[in-house]
């Protein structure tokens, strides 16, 4: 498996709650589909640079996983279609790999 990185921005109106209970779901995507969950940081509200959505600010999370393409490719697909999720980003690091 590779090692992947994901950034994303939460909705900064998404209650403390729901929001918990979405980056469990979101790190859920990943385990279901086989792969594993090395490392979440919350980086917290932050503004934005500028506006998205009509939107000034949002919550940062960074989360380090192994997974295999098929699972990169269905997280991919599921992080697009939430309607919670402002922005996205997923990167493989090449650097965390073992050599």
């Amino acid at each position: 498996m590779k090692k992947y990185e994901v950034m994303y921005i939460i909705n900064a109106s998404v209650e403390e709650e729901k929001r918990a209970a979405l980056i469990e779901s979101l790190s859920g995507i990943i385990t279901n589909q086989g792969g594993a969950i090395v490392k979440t940081d919350e980086w917290g509200m932050r503004d934005f640079a500028y506006a998205i959505d009509h939107m000034n600010k949002g919550y940062y999370v960074v989360t380090t996983f192994e997974a295999d393409n098929d699972c990169v490719k269905e997280f991919d697909r599921l992080m697009g279609i939430n309607p919670n999720v402002v922005r996205y980003m997923i990167v493989h690091r090449e650097d965390l790999e073992k050599k």
